[in-house]
C-alpha cells in the first residue's frame, strides 16, 4: 500500500487536483504584486484584505516562479517548497502527492525509548548519505536521528542557522523526494527522524521580507542575530506554525527541536504552536517537541505542550569536571559535583537562582518534571562548534574519564543525545562554517575572532588570527568525520562501548522510564556523584560516576551491577571506594 501526504498552509504555492496552482503572498507594504512564471508573461495578483495577494493559474510541477513586488525587484516565495538555485533564485512548484510513501503503518516511537543522534546533513553526505547510514545507526542503538537545520541558506555549506527560506530543503543536501526517502527508509527500520528548526531569526543574506512586509519584524527589539521577528502579528504566527505542521504532516518528521526560543519575544506563541500541533497531528501518532531555552522555563514542559528541553546545565557540569574550564558561562558551574547532583535529580541546576555569568535570576523549579523532560548530552553542535577550534572532548578529556561520563549519559533515565562521530570517539573538529559572499564573509570572519578575544587562550591577537576562517572550504571539510576511523585501533573500542551501553539501556532502563522518579543524588567527591531513580516498574537504578583521577569513598550499592566503565569494579566497589575516572551502574529487580 502506498499513500501521499500534503499539508496546505496559507502562504506559498498550493497545487490543486485540477492541475491549477494557487499562489499566495502576504505583502502588506507592496501596492501591487505580479506572479512571474519562467517562460510566461507576468500575471497580476489580486489584492485581498490585510495585505494578502493571490492568484490561481495552471502550473506544472517543476515550474519556476518569483513574485514581482517592486518594479525593480522580483523575489522568491518565502514559503518556497524548493529552490531552483540558491536563496536568490527562482522558487519551484512542487506537488507533494507525487511521492508515494511505503511505510504507511508507522506511528512513531514513544519518547521514553528515545536515543537521539544529532548530525549535520552536509557533513553526512546529504540526504542520500544519511539514508545510507541509517542501518548502522539502528544497529548502534539509536532510535531518533536529529537533523540540524535544512532550511535553504546562502552558499554550498552552512551550519543551517542562516536559513532564510524555512519551507525549502536546501538543494545542497538533495531534493524534497530524497528527504522523504530518508524519512520513509528510517521508518521502515523503526527509527524516528527529528528536525531542528529556527524560528527566532532569518539569516543575513537572502531574506527579502523587509522589502514588502516590513511589519514582519519589530523595530524596537534585537536578537543576537539581528532584528526581532514580530510574533504579535497573526500572519507571522501562522507562517511559522504552518512551517512546523508542514514538516510534521507533509514530510512525516517525528518531531521538531526549536532553536534558541528564548530569543522569541512572545513566549505565548510557543504554547499556541504546541497546542495547534497536538490538535492537528493524527491520534495515536508519536510526535515529539523539544525546546532549546537558555531561561530553563519549566512551564513550557507542561502536559500538552513540549516534551523536553535541551538541558545545558547537565552538559556544563560534566564539561567542567572533564576539562577544568571556567571561562564564559562555565563560571556558573564551578561547584560542579553538587550541581551535577541537582541536574541528575531535578533536571535544571538553575531554578531561579542568580547566574554569576549573567548576573540575573535564571530558571524555574523543575523537580516535579519526569526525567524524560530533559535531553542530556556530552557534546552537541553548539558546545563543540562554538569553540574557536571546534575541539571535541576527545581532545580535551582523559579517555577513561570520558568513558565514565558516557556511561552516566547513556544509562540515565533522561533522554540521551550523541553528536555525529561521538560514538567512535572521532577527534575531527566540528567548526563553525559558512559560504557567504565576500562582504559578509569578512564580517563573519572578523566577528568570530572578536568573539574569542575574551578567552585567555586567545588574548594574543596573533593567535586569534589562526582561528579557522568560517568561509574557507577547508573549514567545512575538516568538520566532516571520517567514518572509516570507527574500525581503527582505539576507535573500535569506543564504538563497542557505546553499542554495549545502549543495549543495556534498552533492556534494563527503557522499560522502567515511564513513571520513573528521582530518589535523590549527592556529591561524594570533588568530581563524583551518586544518583538513584525509582523506575516506573519498581526497579531501583543507581549510577555513581567519579571523573577525578583519585578514588572517592562510596557507601554500599545494592542490586546487580549492570556495568562498570573501568577494570575490576566488581571487586573494588564493594570495598567502599569508587576508583578515579570510573562509573558504575547498579539495578535492583522490581519488588526488591
Amino acid at each position: 500500500m502506498t499513500t501521499q501526504h500534503l499539508h496546505r498552509f496559507p502562504f506559498g504555492a498550493q497545487r490543486g487536483e485540477d492541475g491549477r496552482v494557487t499562489f499566495r503572498l502576504w505583502a502588506p507594504d507592496a501596492p501591487e504584486v505580479a506572479l512571474e512564471i519562467e517562460g510566461r508573461s507576468p500575471v497580476p495578483m489580486e489584492g485581498e484584505p490585510e495585505g494578502w495577494f493571490a492568484v490561481t493559474v495552471p502550473a506544472e510541477p517543476g515550474a519556476q516562479y518569483k513574485y514581482r513586488v517592486k518594479p525593480d525587484l522580483a523575489v522568491p516565495d518565502p514559503a518556497s517548497r524548493f529552490q531552483a538555485g540558491d536563496v536568490h533564485g527562482a522558487s519551484v512548484v512542487v506537488d507533494p502527492r507525487a511521492f508515494s510513501w511505503k511505510n504507511t503503518a508507522w506511528r512513531g516511537r514513544p519518547w521514553n525509548e528515545a536515543v537521539i543522534y544529532e548530525l549535520h546533513p552536509g557533513a553526512t553526505g546529504g540526504f542520500a548519505g544519511i539514508t545510507a547510514k541509517l542501518p548502522a545507526l539502528k544497529e548502534l542503538g539509536v532510535t531518533v536521528v536529529e537533523l540540524m537545520p535544512i532550511a535553504d541558506f546562502p552558499g554550498r555549506h552552512n551550519w543551517g542557522y542562516d536559513g532564510v527560506l524555512p519551507y525549502a530543503p536546501d538543494s545542497a543536501y538533495g531534493t524534497p523526494d530524497e528527504l522523504k526517502t530518508l524519512i520513509d527508509t528510517a521508518h521502515g527500520l523503526g527509527v524516528s527522524v527529528m528536525l531542528d528548526v529556527v524560528y527566532n531569526h532569518f539569516g543575513p543574506d537572502g531574506n527579502y521580507l523587509h522589502a514588502y512586509a516590513e511589519t514582519f519584524f519589530r523595530d524596537d527589539l534585537q536578537t543576537p542575530w539581528g532584528v526581532s521577528i514580530d510574533f504579535r502579528k497573526r500572519p507571522v504566527r501562522d507562517y511559522f506554525i504552518g512551517n512546523a505542521l508542514y514538516w510534521l504532516m507533509e514530510y512525516r518528521f517525528d518531531g521538531l527541536r526549536f532553536d534558541a526560543v528564548h530569543a522569541i519575544s512572545e513566549p505565548d506563541f510557543l504554547d499556541e504552536m504546541a497546542r495547534t500541533i497536538r490538535a492537528t497531528v493524527e491520534p495515536g501518532r508519536h510526535v515529539h517537541l523539544v525546546l532549546e531555552h537558555e531561561g530553563n522555563k519549566a512551564s513550557h514542559l507542561a502536559p500538552g505542550l513540549f516534551d523536553a528541553q535541551w538541558t545545558d546545565d547537565w552538559h556544563h557540569c560534566m564539561h567542567v569536571m572533564l576539562t577544568g574550564e571556567h571561562e564564559g558561562y562555565y563560571e556558573d558551574f564551578q561547584d560542579s559535583a553538587r550541581q551535577l547532583a541537582r541536574a541528575m535529580a531535578e533536571g535544571f541546576v538553575y531554578q531561579g537562582e542568580v547566574s554569576p555569568h549573567g548576573g540575573e535570576k535564571r530558571g524555574e523549579p523543575s523537580g516535579h518534571l519526569p526525567p524524560t523532560a530533559f535531553v542530556i548530552c556530552l557534546q552537541n553542535h553548539d558546545q563543540i562548534g562554538n569553540r574557536a577550534f571546534g575541539d571535541r572532548l576527545t581532545a580535551l578529556a582523559r579517555p577513561a574519564a570520558l568513558r565514565a561520563a558516557a556511561t552516566a549519559l547513556l544509562m540515565s533515565p533522561n533522554i540521551p543525545m550523541l553528536f555525529m562521530g561521538e560514538e567512535w570517539g572521532t577527534k575531527a573538529p566540528f567548526l563553525f562554517f559558512t559560504d557567504h559572499n565576500e562582504e559578509l564573509a569578512k564580517l563573519v570572519r572578523e566577528g568570530r575572532r572578536r568573539e574569542f578575544q575574551k578567552f585567555a587562550a586567545f588574548s594574543d591577537p596573533a593567535r586569534r588570527e589562526t582561528i579557522p576562517d568560517p568561509n574557507a572550504a577547508s573549514t567545512f571539510d575538516a568538520s566532516t568525520p571520517d567514518a572509516s576511523e570507527a574500525t581503527a585501533d582505539g576507535h573500535a573500542a569506543v564504538l563497542s562501548l557505546h553499542r554495549e551501553l545502549l543495549a543495556l539501556r534498552h533492556r534494563y532502563v527503557v522499560p522502567g522510564i515511564p513513571g520513573a522518579r528521582s530518589e535523590g543524588a549527592e556529591a561524594i567527591g570533588p568530581k563524583a556523584v551518586v544518583a538513584r531513580w525509582r523506575l516506573g516498574n519498581g526497579a531501583l537504578l543507581t549510577i555513581a560516576v567519579n571523573l577525578d583521577e583519585a578514588p572517592v569513598p562510596i557507601g554500599p550499592l545494592t542490586g546487580e551491577m549492570l556495568y562498570g566503565s573501568g577494570d575490576h569494579l566488581t571487586r573494588i566497589v564493594p570495598e567502599g571506594a569508587l576508583p578515579g575516572d570510573n562509573a558504575v551502574v547498579f539495578i535492583t529487580a522490581p519488588g526488591q
